[in-house]
């Protein structure tokens, strides 16, 4: 009787669903999960593209503060953070959002801006999340192929139409690595139309930029966009470089009207305190970021060269993780990996059954990881 009637409870609370969390739920990725044996030893974990280095001492002395007031509320606004923002960035105030992560500032651009019978644009094979969020609204993604790993921006312009409301521009593009340069994005947004607004997402932006000098490119011109009033929104966070992924602290800069609206979308202190005295700390130390950078530019060609001595195809990174071809089905590569000791992210849900992204670690890491490769190599 009992399980009859769980069942029967499930069946109706399943009928129950709004037709976006229906199809949300038909839609989301399965990811790998370490078996129970597993958890209980040490494992290099490379699949999240986490700052292997950890958040600045600076950042951790200012949480250790910020405790004793944790019985308070904190400022639902992060009036202080969202300052210094556009004070560091030379932007203002009205232009600038902080929110519970990047993932949190494009979940309210979604929510304000789709709805049923609208629809959102971004390229096959890029951030999951933009996918979960446009069809929990109910509004149509749609994905255009990629060009060499990247963003073909003449094919997103040609399924642009009068019910698009939002294009997602990652950059790096997460998993691929891949980004457009600077002329690139001038020439794609001089031929949007009006009534679309374009989402930069530069949640790598310090390790492109860092890239694009030792490189001799031009990266980004996102916030001369920002500064001239263009109907767009750029994404940033404190997960990546700043080593502040458990704090989930994001931010954005675009229209003030814009911004504002979505500011109404945001859960009541959905940014803690102690991520708010965190980040405003992680601010103020480069040379925790200059490290990160240094780290991640000496290491990302050793994995790249060790992995291609391998027989594997590597895509050249602007990010701080590496997107590859095993040339077999990724989620057995994975699974065997994760036995020698590493996790990885299998990008089936990416609609690259064959590909993995990994995270540029330390060198130890690395070391280990290559190791491990060569060790399950069919």
């Amino acid at each position: 009787m009992m399980a009859a009637m769980t069942t029967e409870k499930m069946s109706r609370f399943s009928d129950l669903l709004s037709p976006g969390a229906r199809e949300l739920a038909r839609h989301s990725p399965t990811s790998p999960r370490m078996q129970p044996a597993e958890s209980q030893r040490t494992l290099i974990r490379l699949d999240s593209n986490e700052n292997p280095l950890g958040p600045s001492p600076r950042a951790i002395d200012a949480m250790r503060s910020a405790l004793a007031n944790a019985n308070l509320y904190p400022d639902d606004d992060c009036n202080e953070l969202r300052a210094a923002l556009a004070a560091c960035y030379n932007v203002d105030a009205e232009q600038t959002l902080v929110t519970a992560g990047s993932t949190g500032l494009l979940s309210h651009l979604c929510q304000t801006l789709l709805s049923p019978g609208l629809n959102a644009v971004t390229s096959e094979r890029s951030f999951v999340v933009y996918s979960h969020l446009v069809r929990a609204t109910g509004a149509q993604l749609i994905e255009t192929p990629m060009r060499e790993d990247t963003f073909d921006p003449a094919a997103l312009l040609n399924v642009i139409n009068a019910k698009t409301r939002l294009v997602f521009l990652a950059n790096p593009n997460n998993p691929t690595g891949t980004i457009l340069s600077a002329a690139e994005v001038d020439n794609f947004l001089s031929r949007v139309p009006d009534h679309v607004i374009v989402v930069l997402d530069e949640a790598y932006y310090e390790y492109a930029a860092h890239f694009a000098s030792l490189r001799g490119l031009e990266y980004s011109r996102s916030l001369d966009y920002v500064r001239q009033g263009a109907s767009l929104v750029v994404l940033r966070t404190f997960s990546k470089a700043h080593g502040l992924a458990g704090l989930r602290v994001g931010y954005g800069f675009g229209p003030a009207e814009l911004l504002a609206s979505c500011a109404q979308m945001r859960n009541t202190y959905s940014v803690a305190s102690i991520a708010e005295a965190a980040a405003l700390a992680a601010m103020e130390d480069q040379d925790h970021v200059d490290r990160t950078m240094q780290l991640n530019a000496e290491q990302a060609p050793i994995l790249i060269k060790g992995l291609s001595d391998l027989k594997y195809r590597v895509v050249p990174t602007w990010a701080n993780f590496l997107y590859c071809d095993v040339h077999e089905d990724a989620l057995e590569f994975a699974a065997r990996l994760q036995r020698e000791g590493v996790v990885i992210r299998p990008l089936r849900p990416w609609g690259a059954p064959r590909c993995v992204r990994v995270s540029i670690g330390t060198a130890e890491q690395n070391q280990f990881f290559l190791q491990a490769v060569a060790r399950i190599r069919q």
